[in-house]
């Protein structure tokens, strides 16, 4: 994921939402050995978020491993209002992910782990299209990459506006 800046969990309330267990069996000499793996989303549900796959021998290690991973690598959503701010388009792997900022009260139009990651991050109303693989780990992956990728307009023109003005001043002295 694209972090720029570590965000603390400590000082947020985050909320864990399990998406996917996995139980992947391993063939042995003895036998089958199992291993379960887990994609758990969390958020604060005002603009923070992050996911994380664990793997472990039992369901609860795994879920604990992929809470702790999530924690790590929170990313912070920039939100107008209770969308966001434009259309976006993130791929990851074979997963591709369309995000579009949708009217109050239309709610969130998507499905899976999409819509986990889009309600932990605190976003209201947004119509998803998924395309590509329906794979549940790389689709949350490529809803955060989008997520992660999205800017603040305001941020954004002032920063553009900077650039300019240091750009002319160059050229005029």
């Amino acid at each position: 994921m694209i972090n720029k800046l570590k965000i603390d969990p400590t000082e947020l309330v985050l909320n864990d939402k399990l998406i996917y267990i996995n139980r992947v069996a391993k063939v042995v000499k003895g036998g089958k050995r199992l291993s379960f793996s887990a994609l758990v989303v969390t958020g604060d549900g005002n603009g923070h978020v992050g996911i994380g796959v664990g793997k472990a021998n039992e369901v609860p290690g795994a879920i604990n491993k992929a809470g702790v991973i999530a924690k790590k690598d929170l990313i912070e959503v920039a939100l107008a209002g209770t969308t966001i701010p434009y259309k976006i388009r993130a791929r990851f792997s074979a997963a591709e992910v369309l995000l579009k900022p949708a009217a109050p009260g239309t709610g969130v139009v998507a499905g899976g782990s999409i819509r986990a990651v889009l309600e932990a991050a605190g976003i209201k109303d947004i119509l998803t299209k998924s395309l590509g693989s329906s794979n549940r780990v790389n689709m949350a992956k490529a809803a955060m990459l989008a997520l992660s990728q999205l800017k603040d307009p305001k941020q954004e023109l002032a920063r553009r506006k900077s650039d300019f003005k240091v750009k002319t001043e160059v050229e005029e002295g």
